[in-house]
């Protein structure tokens, strides 16, 4: 449209009125607790919900704009900012859940009774006299992910979602990636959230024999016992019954579904609108193009290159464009727009899409080859000979490098654009029964500089495919069950990768990385996997039998 959409959305026009602790009775009689922030005038408003285990109390806490601060912890500055909203002639609602700082109950961390309760919470909002009966959800994080879930429950007066950077695989996308356990980010989160409970919730889903079983084959696994952490949690389980509880369910199964919007997405009636970054591939990036694909409903893709700060408030104008349409019925000429929009990096601009992945990708296998090359041209020996090998060894030390393998294109003569899925295939051999794989793509500047751009996981045991639900440049694992790994024979490790849109302009290089384990010194703490404790050695083949391959979408005419 010619008009520009910015002069189209609700302008600031109220003060806001504030009101703390109401509470909202929930079907099994269950107290939980909100606050109101709400124009100061007369007259019924659309409302918002933001809903999150993080306390609501912790929303408007003194917080200078910045990225996640993990020592003093500002995760819950994500429930989008009501000075922003409420001028602008909407009420937010900002509730915590059962289990959490005054509300009753026992916390189940996305559970069904979260989930019910949301519907509750909803329902609450629209009888208020000052509501006008349109309800829609914000927030970010954790607050997104409560969106799926809540939206699936279809409570009548929710009329739309925005969820920002929200998984939307408990299993896949949150805690196990690639069938490896995201220690660094449970440990982590647990220490935001003021949950009453001190028990698991594994103590109610076992008998106790079953239950001491599990408890016995944790503090038994090497892995665990050598992150006193996670090894505690079976010991004082208030210290993080989470963790204990996601210990006890190394597979995926009910525990997960329960908790995932991806089991769900055919319930959801809401339009939705889905946000994320290119750089979240550790949680929240995989679960914007899984929901945008599956979703039945109304709906758009964006994806961006900044991450959020804390408070979250970036995007918040497409936010209040999105509710505009469907809350208040203001044509903001956001669903005459193609669907989706993506910020291409390297080229540093904006574009419009249509499908997903792009018309006209070429798929492109890029193979490992001799002296750290990386090339599209296929190796013709079949000599056993073409492998290489790196030895990952347990209790790294701060300052020691991570042992990996390294492969790289020549420089590029012209630009080259990959947008869309990716997926690596390794041919490689273990010395020991199980081993982390862990790969790095990386654009590599002319001045040497690095900026990478997709990362992925697996778990040797964890190999198996459902051939049904995979795609070439998407392998899906069930994850249901560990197969045995021979100690030096060779198999196919086929990897997702995380998917990304760039434009390595002409003379930058792409790398790929092939390592074992996280440094935590290097990689950050909080994105931290529960390492391979044995000494085990990582051979990686690459000859016309196991022709191990990056498989890249490559769009023509960057």
């Amino acid at each position: 449209m010619s008009t520009d959409w910015q002069n189209l959305v609700s302008q600031p026009r109220y003060s806001v009125k504030q009101e703390k602790d109401l509470i909202v009775t929930s079907r099994d009689g269950t107290k939980l607790f909100a606050d109101v922030y709400r124009p100061d005038a007369d007259g019924k408003f659309p409302a918002l919900l933001s809903y999150s285990p993080y306390g609501k109390d912790t929303q408007d806490l003194p917080c200078p704009e910045m990225r996640s601060d993990f020592v003093r912890g500002t995760g819950g500055h994500e429930s989008g900012d009501a000075q922003y909203f409420v001028p602008r002639g909407y009420v937010q609602v900002i509730a915590d859940p059962r289990g959490i700082a005054k509300s009753g109950g026992e916390f189940s961390y996305f559970g069904l009774k979260e989930q019910q309760d949301g519907y509750d919470i909803i329902e609450w909002i629209a009888r208020q006299p000052w509501c006008d009966g349109n309800v829609g959800m914000i927030g970010h994080s954790w607050f997104a992910m409560n969106q799926y879930l809540v939206a699936a429950q279809n409570p009548p007066h929710l009329k739309s979602i925005f969820p920002h950077s929200g998984a939307t695989d408990i299993y896949r996308q949150f805690t196990y990636h690639g069938g490896i356990f995201h220690f660094g980010f449970v440990h982590h989160l647990w220490r935001l959230i003021p949950a009453h409970r001190t028990q698991p919730l594994s103590l109610d889903e076992f008998s106790q024999e079953n239950f001491n079983t599990i408890i016995n084959q944790i503090q038994n696994n090497i892995d665990i016992r050598s992150v006193p952490y996670m090894y505690l949690s079976t010991l004082a389980y208030e210290k993080n019954p989470w963790m204990l509880d996601l210990l006890a369910h190394p597979y995926d199964g009910p525990f997960y579904r329960e908790r995932s919007a991806y089991d769900k997405y055919h319930q959801i009636k809401a339009p939705c609108y889905v946000l994320a970054c290119w750089y979240e591939w550790a949680v929240h990036l995989p679960g914007a193009f899984d929901a945008y694909l599956n979703l039945n409903v109304p709906k758009k893709l964006m994806i961006t290159a900044n991450m959020a700060t804390r408070p979250w408030h970036q995007e918040q104008d497409i936010v209040l464009r999105w509710h505009d349409h469907w809350l208040k019925g203001i044509d903001t000429g956001i669903m005459e727009e193609p669907p989706i929009t993506i910020f291409v990096m390297g080229a540093n601009q904006w574009r419009y899409e249509s499908e997903w992945p792009l018309a006209g990708t070429r798929w492109t296998k890029f193979y490992l080859s001799q002296k750290g090359g990386l090339s599209e041209i296929l190796p013709i020996d079949s000599d056993d000979s073409n492998k290489d090998s790196f030895i990952n060894l347990p209790w790294q030390r701060e300052g020691e490098e991570t042992p990996y393998l390294q492969y790289t294109t020549n420089a590029f003569t012209k630009n080259v654009e990959i947008t869309g899925p990716i997926a690596l295939y390794l041919y490689a051999s273990l010395t020991t029964e199980d081993a982390n794989w862990m790969a790095i793509i990386n654009d590599i500047y002319p001045d040497g500089s690095i900026m990478p751009i997709s990362k992925g996981w697996l778990k040797a045991t964890h190999r198996e495919i459902d051939v049904e639900k995979s795609k070439p440049y998407l392998p899906f694992h069930p994850h249901t069950r560990s197969l045995p790994v021979e100690p030096g024979k060779v198999y196919e490790y086929p990897i997702e990768m995380g998917v990304t849109s760039v434009i390595l302009k002409a003379g930058h290089k792409l790398q790929l990385i092939i390592k074992g384990q996280d440094n935590p010194w290097e990689d950050g703490v909080i994105l931290y996997h529960a390492s391979n404790m044995r000494e085990t050695v990582h051979t990686v083949y690459r000859n016309t039998s196991y022709p191990s391959h990056l498989l890249l979408p490559i769009i023509p005419g960057a």
